[in-house]
């Protein structure tokens, strides 16, 4: 999941780049972040979340790091990627050679604090986005002080679901791969000349990590689902002036997407699925791949739907996502975007996987 996460992070800010008319523009909130600006001010806390994870890993995979070193170096006959990874090793290891005891305990205690420190920071990098929309007076369906929160728990319920459905096709893949002996799909065999799990333990450590995580997963979708309930009882309990164009929102134009396909299809069958008794692996996945549906359809309904209507209800306007790209425009607007973004982390995946195995133990990595 670490490894995973880093991955993830530079495709944050992709669907964004991708809708600006001026993409190149968009690494100045990275490089010249201040808090004059909403959106400048994401950089810090972008930055910091980032800086974290990376000297997470650091630490985590640093005795792996340095034996890799050693490895490689005494090694004679190196191959190629072997050669490509020797300097990559002794670059990252930044000279912190030593794999003491001493050294190990203290790397232990620096990846306890890092955790700890990043818990809060995440929280408030996926809540940043929710406080952007909450935050808009203009529009009657993002201005609600529990946007922030709602965003949080919806970041959480999706990414360990995504945890879940990516770990599953990942080790389906490893034991197809390792069979058949397809080591370009086991980018960790193929730099380090080995499997990282035995092929007969893959299956015993993929149920038990899909079930355990599955719990994680059905208590966040609690907080999730009565927190999103929770606002559109209070958003009609007081009734402001707006309430008569979000009525017509919610319960007539949108009532399909949220109600059916974001509530029903989304939240309440995949939680019945993990609350039946004799949860099964596949039936954990499917149950993940309709929380991510979920998921999708509440950011759909939030930053569409919340477009899709004026304050003063002068009428709604419909998006058509462009299927078929006929110039550059309605490619990043359209379905080829949507799949770039959604296939890049798993690309970038697969090289980090390279250098940082995802699968080794923890007696292993550390």
């Amino acid at each position: 999941a670490l490894v995973f996460s880093f991955a993830l992070l530079p495709v944050a800010m992709m669907p964004l780049m991708l809708h600006l008319m001026q993409p190149l523009n968009g690494i100045h909130v990275l490089m010249t972040p201040h808090f004059t600006s909403a959106i400048s001010a994401f950089g810090i806390v972008f930055m910091t979340y980032a800086c974290i994870v990376a000297a997470e890993i650091w630490f985590v995979y640093r005795k792996f790091i340095v034996d890799s070193v050693h490895r490689l170096n005494d090694k004679q006959d190196r191959s190629g990627l072997e050669s490509l990874l020797l300097p990559i090793y002794k670059v990252i290891s930044l000279g912190a050679m030593d794999i003491s005891k001493g050294a190990l305990d203290s790397d232990h205690k620096a990846v306890k604090f890092l955790a700890a420190l990043g818990i809060p920071v995440a929280c408030f990098l996926h809540g940043y986005a929710g406080f952007i929309f909450g935050s808009v007076k203009a529009n009657a369906l993002w201005m609600t002080p529990l946007m922030p929160v709602i965003f949080i728990c919806s970041a959480v319920v999706s990414g360990i679901a995504l945890c879940i459905v990516s770990y599953y096709i990942f080790m389906e893949m490893r034991k197809w791969a390792a069979k058949r002996g397809k080591n370009w799909l086991l980018p960790d065999a193929l730099a380090q000349g080995g499997t990282a799990i035995p092929v007969e333990q893959l299956r015993s450590i993929q149920e038990h990590e899909v079930k355990m995580t599955s719990k994680y997963l059905l208590i966040f979708m609690t907080a999730a689902i009565t927190l999103e309930i929770l606002d559109m009882i209070f958003r009609g309990y007081t009734a402001v002036k707006s309430w008569d164009a979000l009525r017509m929102v919610i319960y007539e134009h949108d009532f399909m997407k949220i109600f059916v396909y974001q509530y029903g299809l989304g939240n309440f069958l995949p939680f019945l699925m993990l609350l039946l008794p004799g949860l099964t692996t596949r039936r954990a996945v499917v149950a993940s791949v309709l929380v991510l549906f979920g998921v999708f359809m509440m950011r759909w309904n939030v930053v569409i739907g919340g477009q899709a209507f004026s304050l003063t209800f002068a009428g709604f306007m419909e998006y058509h996502l462009p299927i078929i790209p006929h110039d550059i425009e309605t490619f990043k607007e359209g379905l080829g975007g949507m799949l770039s973004v959604i296939v890049t982390p798993f690309i970038i995946f697969y090289f980090l996987n390279m250098i940082f195995p995802a699968f080794m133990s923890d007696d292993e990595a550390h």
